[in-house]
């Protein structure tokens, strides 16, 4: 069992920056991908950044890419999103998620196998 709690969630101002962060805990071992997503009511789960735990290479939604910078911290078991210049239209709950799937950083979001418990963005204009 893998748990992840999220936080660092909140209201901006358009243009602005906030950085979530999702720590793990439990059975982290292994060969495995961390990921965001995040969901708006009404609209399906959408796909933001995924990085592969070890070799760090990562994967954005082009919505987010050169704005949002996923990393992590090996010892603290804790994954970042860094996101900057927000717009109103990311407006959304955040969440992290961790897969062991094969397809990695490319997985798609019913491979992740667990899921923290979301934090709200809130940007407004």
């Amino acid at each position: 069992q893998v748990q992840l709690v999220e936080s660092g969630g909140g209201l901006v101002q358009a243009g602005g920056s906030l950085r979530l962060s999702c720590a793990a805990s439990g059975r982290t071992a292994g060969s495995y991908t961390m990921g965001w997503f995040r969901r708006t009511p009404g609209k399906e789960r959408e796909f933001v950044a995924a990085i592969r735990w070890f070799s760090g290479l990562t994967n954005y939604a082009d919505s987010v890419k050169d704005r949002f910078t996923i990393s992590r911290d090996n010892v603290k078991n804790t994954l970042y999103l860094q996101m900057n210049s927000l717009k109103p239209e990311d407006t959304a709950v955040y969440y992290c998620a961790s897969t062991t799937s094969s397809r990695g950083r490319y997985a798609p979001a019913t491979d992740y196998e667990y899921w923290g418990q979301g934090t709200q963005v809130t940007v407004s204009s």
